[in-house]
């Protein structure tokens, strides 16, 4: 009778897969041993997995040049890491050595660039492309940045009045100063509200050009920005706003010769359950296929492509580790199993947005398993996690009595620490956990680092004025 947890898995996806394979009954993550992991550094843990981020880079780019050769596109790729999804020195060293570009979207984003380039990781040539609805010290930070050299800082403009700020604090520039202007796309219809609040509308962007821009010799307009909140995705509501903001490229080229590139953000999505099959490179080739064909028919030639991946960068390199507390059967058909920190604190998405992760047990792959809900240490009710992506409900092995149960997250190293407050004050004054990095050496063996130690009380009480 296949009644164990791996048969489960087993029989509802194609597994092992890249990533996940057991031995003995307990997963490997990459081919590193979780629960010597879990043995030496305890749990709750977090993990950062460095290779996999230059993996994803690598992998766009490769899928976006052969789209380039597939569609016979006469524009360049170019990739930008999207500083935001993790800002951490470790993520961003290793992205930098994949030779990216890099997107920001406030001002200590530009001490952080200007710290990059201190410790030589960037040079001035590097594009910088500053994004967000910009206060007075973000576009100071810019305009200094510029004057100290960085020559392809593309502020991407939200509204009009960072236009006439930038003007106003910009004197004399050796070279024009590249400009972007994004696009305020149209809201999926079951949105909340219509329009994106983020850029200008399609309507104010041509006659804003030709009243505002291309009179000032300080500025040269380089850029259109196209995002929509849903990301990449194939659907007749992406392929139409695309669409749109393509004939708004178009019409802007015919007045403005040197605008020569198209950034369509971010968007590729991580991995989020084993069952996961979006088509990326049907999707690079596709997006390139659509902007050659409009500019053709338009008699334009095609953009430059600028994309800014931050979650499919860096989302697919984290995992957090828990171990389970003990059990609670509140009535006949729910049974809690108690992990050992909080959900709210360490994967703030999971009840934000209710964003889903891979969710797979370390250890007893060969027990029988069961439903279970999971729940966080805090004594808020919304501490919990009880559905995967692919399915409402959780199964997991029975608890053994000689082995705790440990469980991983996998995919969660995009934005959950700056969300969560990393270093700060945590709900119910939870710690945040251990986190360690983990690389791999020529000879394939693995080492790890341990980046922080669990946070104390004494770090969090100081923090509160005690």
């Amino acid at each position: 009778m296949k009644n164990k947890y791996y048969d489960l898995i087993d029989q509802t996806f194609d597994f092992p897969q890249d990533e996940f394979r057991t031995e003995d009954g307990e997963l490997m993550f990459h081919d590193i041993p979780l629960m010597e992991i879990i043995k030496q550094y305890g749990t709750p843990l977090k993990i950062t997995y460095l290779p996999k981020i230059s993996s994803q880079i690598q992998r766009a780019k490769r899928m976006f040049n052969v789209a380039i050769a597939k569609t016979d596109y006469n524009g360049t790729y170019n990739y930008c890491y999207c500083t935001k999804s993790s800002h951490f020195s470790f993520v961003m060293e290793e992205a930098l050595k994949n030779e990216v570009n890099l997107e920001t979207s406030s001002a200590f984003d530009i001490n952080l660039i200007q710290e990059l380039y201190e410790q030589q990781l960037i040079d001035k040539d590097k594009f910088i492309v500053c994004n967000g609805f910009k206060k007075q010290q973000y576009i100071e930070n810019i305009v200094n940045l510029y004057n100290e050299g960085f020559y392809n800082v593309v502020p991407i403009l939200d509204n009009k009045s960072e236009y006439y700020t930038l003007d106003e604090m910009l004197e004399s520039p050796a070279v024009p100063m590249k400009l972007g202007i994004r696009i305020a796309a149209e809201e999926e219809p079951k949105f909340d509200f219509y329009t994106s609040r983020l850029g200008i509308r399609y309507n104010d962007i041509l006659s804003f050009y030709e009243e505002q821009i291309k009179p000032n010799k300080k500025f040269t307009f380089k850029m259109l920005h196209f995002f929509i909140n849903t990301g990449i995705r194939d659907t007749a509501y992406y392929w139409n706003e695309l669409s749109k903001c393509l004939n708004v490229y178009c019409d802007l080229k015919r007045v403005c010769p040197e605008l020569d590139s198209l950034n369509i953000g971010g968007g590729f999505p991580s991995k989020t359950s084993l069952a996961s099959n979006f088509d990326y490179e049907y999707m690079a080739e596709e997006i390139l296929n659509q902007i050659k064909t409009i500019c053709t028919n338009r008699g334009v030639e095609e953009p430059n492509i600028f994309t800014e991946f931050g979650s499919f960068t860096v989302g697919e390199s984290g995992a957090t580790l828990y171990s389970i507390l003990g059990q609670k059967q509140q009535n006949d058909r729910e049974l809690w199993y108690m992990i050992d920190s909080s959900f709210i604190t360490t994967l703030p998405d999971t009840w934000g947005i209710n964003q889903r992760f891979i969710m797979l047990p370390i250890n007893h792959w060969d027990c029988e398993y069961q439903r279970v809900f999971l729940g966080g240490l805090t004594c808020d009710s919304e501490d919990y996690y009880n559905a995967d992506s692919h399915a409402n409900a959780i199964f997991l092995p029975k608890l053994q009595k000689d082995e705790p149960l440990y469980i991983g997250f996998f995919h969660t190293g995009a934005y959950q620490e700056s969300l969560g407050g990393y270093g700060g004050i945590q709900h119910c004054l939870i710690p945040a956990p251990k986190h360690i990095i983990i690389d791999k050496v020529e000879n394939g063996e693995y080492t790890t680092k341990l980046f922080a130690k669990e946070q104390s009380h004494k770090s969090m009480l100081k923090i509160l004025g005690y």
